[in-house]
């Protein structure tokens, strides 16, 4: 009943009323009010969406005050010292290695900004899958890296709570939260039962409530204590959980989060009563998998009992591995039990694939330890539950995330770790769940024996592997490892240890490849890379955690432990597959986890623990079998790389380059090398490299005989796999990276590769160097950091611009004595992915020895000394000093010296190689000295020692090889009858050699197993390898010969030498003594030879001997049949070499003369300076017409009306110059909400405001003539300067039209390339026919006086353009005008009251002119001092853009009555009588004057003759300098102006008075004082400027004025008439152009006599006509006085223009704008971008700022650039260019201390302004040169 009272009530009352009565000391009835309150509140029965409850649980806890006041006192009482923010995927945070104890450290940028961490080694980055801040967790971080706030550990000094503040939460959450709880029961379906399952409604309903709990576990400390104990209740938990006995619902609900629990284990029920009934030891055939810990079963019928879903699938397919329950830990497997709120939330919140509002709750709540503690516990009982829901969850990456998000937090922290593992079996739970995570895709291993393999694998193509979603238990592992303390714990437990290791064996040969032999395989799998990732992240990483742990003395005995456990699980696996000693043929799988677990163990305990290896390796047999896959994978890359294995398709390439890749190598490649390094320093030398080449399928071709048959190879592999045969043979007998190599030295030399193949970006570098046995970071102690290393072996360039060139980035090359002393051959072969980059790195080498003159042919690979082998591993060198091997060396040197086929350079290198290795690495204990006695009839083999030295100069007789019948070896004639020479033969056939590779290694074989076993006589051979060797009976029948060679290695050598440098005698006998040893470190085969015999001659004095024996008796080689021809052939081929380089040479002078004069005719379209200079006399001669070539047809030829020709342009709409300002410096990006951008002091603006005014006041038609437009959106125009026919340009477009393969332009919008320089081109301008620009006659001055010119100026004007004729040249002059008209967008045409009218084309017209004329100006830099035809002038087309544009515009007339041509030169009656009908014309004073003369210039006929030209500029000039005086006066103060007229008013008397700039100024002082309409009384403003005005002051303020005036006029004329314009200094521009447009005579320029009034000449009489002018003004009665102020005073000076000034540092940028709200649609945009030109702030892609479909860059683009818009893309760090429909990206200015991009800030580093690179950004926005300088541009279809 209490609780119905209190519902009627005002909450807030209710609220304090209650909080009233639980205060005091009796408050049972306070709390049974409150219970049943809540009772009706908190209804579960209830929707959840009804948020009554929720606003009754607000008041209730605040009690009675408002809920904001509340939350804020408890935030008063915080005494948190962590920070832990939680975000989500996508939020930029940082992480810093020099503070962070854990790898997985980051934080929030507010921490990371208030602490300290210059020259930390941090970065930015976006976090994947959400975090936490770990500011103020020492557990994490070092202290010196937290902030402000969190390192004053605030805790100490907040007052302690009150008691009764928080008395209400604590009894009111326990209900909300299980209320909470009773809506997620409620709301789950398991995912079978019902279809439509909708876990998103539930919790989209759920949102209030658990935002709710989120925001109070912002409330700092105070608030979470109370949580914790809430969540961490057990009592509370039983008592609210059932609900009560008469509650229906409440009982409904229990039971269905019963039934939900009921599976949650890995096994159910009913499995586990079953498991333990099958636990009876199974039969003899699943002994492997018990040892696994695991049972199998026995039988089909045993399998079909299982209660799972795979039981229909037949056991052959896929073998199911059921844990047993003999499993240490039953707790791991059985269904969960749940005793507090925490547990049954988190279980709810697995249920629900945690939803991010749970996961951010759940992470919330960290900051409180005793939370943090039990929530790990309860998290680790839950593990398993975890797994099973992930493998079921369809959106497993999100859930992966939300896992891992979590669980990093947790494990990152050593301590938690520790206790988890001890308390809650943290290892034994993730090893067990893993395996049972793997055994559900199982499938039987097809490798050696298909039928009978009793081992199983993982299948790589299950969605498990290939979606990768075992990554975040994994992840979570390798995580725990990484804390000694647990990885201690893992290692002492043996049994988890073989565990693991049943683990690692299902990775063991997955993914076998099978090699195709008959066709292409249908269908390529890509699961390889899913084979790879997962032999990384699951057995590679763990490894390297481990290994991590052992490298100490003290903790040898994990690590022979370790290895124990690898040896055993192999031999399991080499008994599974029923493995005895040959491997399968054709196939290959490079996943050997085992064997790599167990080479890296050893590589650690030699190196780090001082253990012998001896003491770790098995028996020989074993050593056999461990050898016997990683050299298949050795064979196999050879095979893949000499295309045996094509059929297979382009994956098994990938295959091949993912296992030496850099992320993978030194996981995979590196510890197969270092096990094949074991085996073969402790096996018996000759077995082994028979075993290479038997491998290696090359025995058939080790052959003295010159034919030979190959079973298994086609002879176009031989090369290739003997190459590859030897070049291993060489890695496997030089790399030390195991053997006793520092980490130091390996980072060096890895470094040292990486740059010999290509000149790397640092990031590259790290990139490419492998993580693993050197961390780069430069933490561990004691070893080199990167940075050192990287200083030391390379130099940095910096980036360098061209202008035109792509973007270069800083790289890093080698040193020149790294190229000198460091560059290893061997190792780049071993890190190369692409064959391409060991050519590289050659090439680069032999550039190097040209450029420093060492050596200018053809080098070899250079022989690089190796670093001393540990002592443990001395056995490698017997290899080198095997019988086998020197066979083997002598066969081949024999057979290059007889050039057999398929021998090559490379062999011989490699051959040479592995003697000069001989040589350096002697076996110790041989007495080198005493040379065993040399026997001639030696029978039982070639050599009579081991020995290479003693080897060497052994002479070899005879050999008997066995050779096809068809052979030349094979002697015809019947052997001689004579005894003699019978019992010589006999005795050869004696002591012939004979030489099996095969026969040898089955011997040695047969040895060691007889050693090893005794039971030798039960090895089972496979039946096919005794046979496998005898080659098919194919005809030529295969007979013995006996070949006579008498030759050692040493004469071969010698021989050889000879060969090489095609010379008889190349070595004389004393070569020896007189040896420079020094020059032979770097050479070709000769000098290969020549250091071998010197290196062999002072390693012993017999060999010395020998070798000048052999060079006194030089004799020339005697190879069968050719004779001398081979040095005449070599002879000839050289000089026939010289004469084709001779030729070549010749062509290709002739073709780059032809070249360079064809680029002179093709720019030079026509060359003023060469016409000009011409004498005036002839005139007539210059008549003569321009010709033009076309570039399409090739015909050279004058443009005529029927078949013009046109210069190729592109058109297009500019608003560079309305962009520019007043000030020379550049407007700041604003970085801070203080800051911000006007845009009213832009030229742009000014001019819009000034046509607006004009036209409010004034007749529209006289205000279009009065101002030019085009400052937004003008036309420019721009050529390359090549010429074409127009019919020929139809033709071209038809074709490209026609031909699909268009790259980034349309050619529907009439774009295309230049067909000779593909520079981007949109349109042709038509040339005009007739004589060249700048004929004589119209040059020539006829000394008229003014007044004359002024009249025929004014009729010329009166005399109206004809039509023209209707021709080719008029429609093609109409095109265009069409299309400049099309180029720019409506708005900025039509500036008139009525759009499309005469006047308003007018102004468009000839603004398109003084739109050109400027920017030409700009792109000179501003002004004309440097003078010269610009370079623009090669390339500029005005001369024809004015021709097309006069042609047009004299359509228009101008009348008369209004035409300013008569203002300008006559006093005309002033006409008051008809004002009142319409507007007045607009003043003279308030015209444009540049605008005036383009006008007066283009209506008046074409060509125009100079005089006529100078005396409109001279007119002009009169106004200009008029307007000038007016504006100066209006900047006078009153006394000024006082004082200036009166002194004026004396000089008016003088004679040339109209002259003198005083007499005019009061003059106009004076006219303007008559009305008030100008000096008005307020002048108080104007009177700010104290400066006093001089004379000098005020010449230079004249002469500026006028200034860009002149330079528009001068320009004008260059174009028109060709003038050349003089250079000057910038102070003496004025004068020079007042000279160059002849308004004074060039005489007063050296009396420096030129002022702005001397340059003055009136045409009738000038105070009278300033009079008028002035009085145009006054009469304005209904303009206010600030408005004629602002029309009068026109500042025609305006600064180049500018993109913004940009910060030095990117993150100001970044933190401001990446957070910021978007301006129209309040978002924050997803991809934001800031306009570099004017600072708008707009969403790229955005969806929500779109308009008709456009999105809001293009949109901007087009308003602010006129469809040029350059974005600075925030989150990307890079440019885009927007141009019309296309775009491109344009590079980053922003690079690292590295001089590099970081394109998407994927690296996070810090970024610093490129000032080059933004100049040149510049430049090309000013200079329009983005379509000519970009190459990569797309349609962009409105989308960006």
């Amino acid at each position: 009943m209490m609780a119905a009272s209190l519902l009627r009530r005002d909450k807030k009352a209710a609220a304090a009323y209650l909080k009233a009565d639980l205060n005091r000391s009796d408050n049972t009835s306070g709390l049974r009010q409150l219970q049943d309150l809540l009772d009706v509140v908190l209804n579960p029965e209830k929707p959840a969406t009804d948020t009554e409850a929720l606003d009754w649980c607000k008041c209730l806890i605040a009690g009675g005050e408002g809920f904001e006041e509340f939350c804020k006192t408890v935030r008063s009482y915080d005494n948190a010292t962590l920070c832990g923010l939680v975000w989500t995927a996508n939020f930029v945070a940082y992480r810093c290695r020099t503070c962070g104890i854990s790898p997985c450290m980051s934080l929030c940028a507010e921490c990371f900004n208030n602490g300290d961490h210059t020259s930390h080694d941090f970065n930015m980055f976006r976090s994947q899958a959400g975090g936490a801040c770990d500011c103020g967790d020492s557990n994490v971080m070092r202290e010196t890296g937290f902030c402000r706030r969190h390192r004053l550990r605030t805790g100490e000094n907040i007052p302690s709570i009150p008691r009764d503040l928080l008395l209400m939460s604590e009894l009111v959450l326990p209900r909300f939260i299980l209320c909470v709880i009773q809506y997620l029961r409620d709301g789950y379906t398991e995912p079978d039962t019902s279809a439509e399952r909708d876990l998103q409604k539930v919790l989209q309903q759920l949102e209030p409530q658990i935002s709710f709990l989120e925001e109070l576990t912002k409330m700092g400390g105070a608030m979470r204590t109370i949580l914790t104990k809430i969540l961490t209740n057990q009592q509370a938990f039983k008592e609210l959980s059932m609900g009560q006995e008469e509650n229906m619902f409440a009982k409904n609900n229990y039971e269905k989060y019963l039934s939900a629990l009921k599976n949650s284990g890995l096994v159910s029920m009913e499995e586990k009563a079953q498991s333990v009934a099958s636990d009876s030891p199974v039969g003899a055939e699943g002994g492997a998998d018990v040892l696994l810990g695991s049972t199998a079963p026995g039988s089909p019928d045993e399998a079909s009992k299982e209660e799972d879903q795979d039981a229909g699938q037949s056991v052959g397919q896929r073998k199911r591995v059921k844990l047993s329950s003999s499993t240490k830990d039953l707790c791991i497997i059985e269904s969960l039990k749940h005793k507090c709120f925490l547990e049954e939330l988190l279980f709810w919140t697995i249920k629900y694939e945690f939803p991010q509002k749970m996961v951010t709750f759940l992470l919330n709540m960290l900051p409180d330890q005793d939370y943090k503690i039990t929530f790990t516990k309860t998290f680790v009982q839950h593990y398993a539950f975890i797994m099973k829901t992930l493998m079921k969850s369809h959106e497993s990456d999100t859930m992966s995330n939300r896992i891992v998000h979590i669980s990093v937090q947790l494990f990152s922290n050593e301590e938690l770790a520790r206790h988890v593992t001890e308390e809650c079996q943290l290892l034994d739970i993730m090893v067990t769940v893993l395996l049972y995570m793997m055994e559900s895709c199982l499938i039987k291993s097809e490798l050696q024996d298909e039928e009978n393999s009793r081992h199983v694998v993982v299948n790589c193509s299950e969605a498990l592997l290939k979606n990768n979603t075992y990554w975040p238990l994994v992840s979570d592992f390798i995580n725990i490892l990484s804390h000694q303390s647990v990885a201690k714990k893992f290692l002492e437990d043996h049994s988890l240890l073989m565990l693991w290791m049943s683990f690692v064996s299902f990775f063991q040969g997955m993914n076998l490849n099978k090699r195709e032999l008959n066709e292409h395989v249908e269908f390529e799998s890509q699961t390889y890379y899913a084979a790879f990732a997962a032999e990384l992240e699951a057995c590679a990483q763990p490894m390297w955690g481990l290994l991590t742990h052992c490298k100490v003395r003290e903790t040898q005995e994990y690590t022979k432990t370790v290895v124990r456990y690898c040896l055993e699980t192999l031999q399991i696996w080499f008994d599974a597959i029923s493995f005895s000693d040959e491997p399968s043929p054709n196939q290959v799988t490079f996943h050997l986890p085992l064997h790599r677990y167990y080479a890296m163990f050893l590589s650690k305990a030699v190196k780090c623990q001082g253990l012998d290896l001896d003491s770790l390796l098995p028996d020989q047999e074993m050593l056999m079998k461990i050898m016997v896959h990683p050299l298949q994978i050795q064979a196999c890359l050879s095979e893949i790389h000499s295309n045996m294995w094509v059929r297979n398709g382009l994956q098994i390439k990938g295959q091949a380059m993912t296992y030496v890749q850099s992320h993978f190598c030194n996981s995979m490649i590196d510890p197969d090398i270092y096990l094949l390094q074991v085996c073969a320093s402790r096996l018996d030398p000759d077995y082994f490299i028979s075993s290479v080449f038997e491998r290696f399928k090359v025995v058939d071709l080790l052959t003295m005989a010159s034919q030979h048959q190959n079973a298994v190879l086609d002879s176009e592999q031989e090369r290739p796999m003997l190459e590859g045969a030897l070049t291993f043979l060489v890695i496997l007998t030089s790399l030390r990276i195991h053997l006793g190599m520092t980490d130091d030295e390996i980072l060096r030399a890895e470094m040292v590769s990486q740059l010999c193949m290509n000149d790397r970006t640092h990031s590259s570098l790290l990139d490419l160097i492998p993580e693993n046995p050197n961390p780069k970071s430069g933490i561990v102690p004691g070893s080199c950091s990167f940075e050192e290393v990287l200083s030391a072996v390379a130099d940095f360039k910096a980036p360098v611009f061209e202008p035109g060139g792509s973007m270069q980035q800083g790289m890093y090359t080698p040193k020149a004595e790294v190229w000198e002393k460091e560059f290893d051959p061997i190792m780049v072969v071993l890190r190369t992915v692409y064959r391409r980059d060991v050519q590289s790195a050659m090439d680069r080498y032999s550039a190097f020895l040209k450029q420093s003159g060492i050596h200018t042919g053809n080098p070899w690979p250079p022989y690089k000394e190796r670093t001393p082998l540990h002592p443990c591993y001395k056995g490698l060198i017997k290899l080198l000093h095997c019988k086998t091997l020197h066979i083997v060396i002598f066969t081949l040197l024999y057979k290059i010296w007889m050039d057999h086929q398929n021998m090559s350079e490379h062999v011989l290198c490699m051959v040479l190689y592995l003697i000069e290795l001989g040589l350096d690495n002697q076996v110790q204990d041989s007495k080198e000295d005493e040379e065993p006695c040399i026997e001639e009839h030696c029978h039982d083999s070639w050599f009579p020692g081991t020995n290479l030295i003693s080897n060497l100069h052994h002479v070899i007789n005879f050999v008997r090889v066995r050779v096809p019948e068809t052979a030349p070896e094979v002697k015809r004639e019947a052997p001689p009858s004579t005894s003699s020479e019978e019992s010589s033969y006999g005795q050869n056939l004696r002591e012939a050699q004979v030489f099996s590779l095969v026969a040898e290694r089955r011997r040695k074989f047969q040895e060691i197993i007889n050693r090893s076993s005794s039971e030798a006589n039960q090895v089972v051979r496979p039946k096919s390898s005794s046979t496998r060797w005898v080659p098919p009976g194919t005809p030529p029948q295969l007979v013995t010969e006996i070949l006579e060679i008498r030759e050692s290695m040493l004469s071969l050598l010698v021989k050889l030498h000879q060969k090489l440098s095609s010379k008889q005698n190349s070595l004389s006998a004393s070569w020896l003594d007189n040896m420079d040893t020094s020059r032979h470190a770097h050479g070709d085969g000769i000098t290969a030879i020549e250091r071998i015999l010197a290196k062999a001659a002072t390693r012993s004095c017999q060999i010395k001997r020998s070798i000048q024996d052999i060079c006194g008796k030089v004799s020339p080689p005697v190879p069968p049949k050719k004779n001398s021809p081979t040095d005449k052939k070599a002879m000839d081929k050289e000089e026939r070499r010289q004469r084709a380089r001779e030729r070549q040479q010749k062509l290709l002078a002739e073709f780059a003369s032809r070249q360079k004069s064809f680029m002179e005719t093709a720019m030079d379209v026509e060359s003023p300076e060469t016409e000009a200079a011409m004498d005036l006399g002839a005139s007539e001669m210059m008549e003569s017409e321009v010709l033009y070539d076309c570039v399409i047809c090739g015909q050279s030829g004058p443009s005529t009306e029927d078949r013009p020709t046109g210069l190729v342009v592109l058109l297009q709409a500019s608003s560079v110059l309305g962009h520019r300002c007043k000030s020379e410096e550049a407007k700041k990006l604003p970085t801070c909400d203080e800051e911000h951008i006007y845009s009213a002091d832009t030229c742009a603006v000014a001019h819009d405001v000034r046509l607006t005014l004009l036209q409010r006041f004034f007749k529209d038609s006289s205000c279009l003539q009065s101002v030019s437009i085009g400052w937004d959106g003008g036309v420019y125009v721009q050529t390359c300067g090549h010429t074409l026919h127009i019919d020929c340009h139809k033709s071209y477009m038809e074709s490209l039209r026609n031909d699909q393969v268009l790259q980034g332009f349309s050619v529907d919008k009439g774009e295309f390339t230049c067909p000779l320089c593909r520079q981007f081109a949109n349109s042709v301008l038509p040339c005009r026919p007739g004589r060249g620009s700048e004929a004589g006659a119209w040059h020539t001055p006829t000394n008229k006086k003014t007044s004359v010119l002024i009249k025929e100026v004014g009729d010329l004007q009166e005399n109206l353009g004809l039509f023209p004729t209707e021709s080719n040249l008029s429609k093609e002059m109409e095109l265009v005008i069409k299309d400049i008209k099309n180029t720019t967008q409506k708005k900025y045409m039509d500036y008139g009251k009525n759009p499309g009218s005469p006047d308003n084309d007018f102004l468009f017209m000839y603004s398109v002119a003084r739109t050109n004329l400027e920017l030409e100006l700009v792109h000179r830099g501003g002004n004309l001092c440097c003078g010269g035809a610009s370079a623009a002038a090669k390339r500029s087309c005005l001369n024809q853009l004015f021709h097309v544009l006069a042609m047009h515009m004299r359509l228009y007339s101008i009348d008369s009555a209004y035409n300013p041509w008569t203002r300008l030169t006559q006093l005309t009656p002033s006409k008051e009588a008809d004002f009142d009908e319409e507007r007045p014309e607009v003043p003279m004073l308030f015209r444009d004057v540049p605008s005036l003369l383009i006008i007066f210039v283009l209506t008046m006929p074409q060509p125009l003759r100079k005089e006529h030209f100078t005396c409109v500029v001279k007119m002009l000039y009169n106004l200009q300098f008029i307007q000038a005086l007016a504006a100066l006066s209006t900047k006078l103060s009153p006394d000024e102006r006082q004082a200036w007229s009166s002194s004026g008013a004396i000089k008016k008397a003088a004679a040339n008075a109209d002259m003198s700039f005083e007499a005019l100024l009061s003059h106009v002082i004076s006219e303007f004082s008559k009305s008030n309409s100008i000096y008005a009384e307020d002048t108080e403003d104007t009177m700010l400027s104290s400066s006093v005005w001089s004379p000098q002051s005020i010449h230079f303020s004249l002469q500026q004025y006028c200034l860009p005036f002149l330079r528009l006029s001068c320009l004008l004329q260059h174009h028109l008439y060709g003038d050349n314009l003089t250079s000057c200094l910038e102070e003496d521009e004025f004068s020079s152009l007042a000279v160059c447009l002849g308004l004074v005579p060039a005489a007063s320029l050296a009396a420096n006599a030129v002022n702005s009034a001397s340059c003055l000449e009136w045409a009738v009489s000038a105070f009278p006509l300033v009079t008028q002018w002035c009085a145009e003004v006054n009469a304005l009665s209904q303009v206010q006085a600030e408005q004629s102020l602002t029309l009068l005073v026109q500042d025609p000076q305006w600064a180049a223009p500018r993109l913004l000034q940009l910060p030095a540092n990117y993150n100001i940028i970044f933190q401001y704008y990446h957070r910021k709200a978007c301006t129209a649609c309040k978002k924050v945009p997803k991809d934001p971008a800031l306009c570099l030109v004017c600072g708008a702030f707009v969403c790229l892609k955005g969806v929500c700022c779109k308009q008709q479909g456009i999105c809001e860059c293009v949109l901007h683009s087009q308003h602010c650039g006129a469809a040029t818009g350059i974005f600075l893309l925030i989150n990307a760090s890079v440019i885009i260019i927007i141009r019309g429909h296309r775009f491109c990206l344009w590079g980053s200015v922003y690079l690292d201390a590295h001089g590099e991009e970081d394109r998407d800030l994927r690296r996070g580093k810090p970024l610093f302004l490129c000032e080059e690179r933004y100049r040149v950004l510049e430049q090309q926005w000013v200079s329009h040169t983005f379509d000519h300088i970009n190459k990569r541009w797309g349609p962009h279809y409105n989308g960006l």
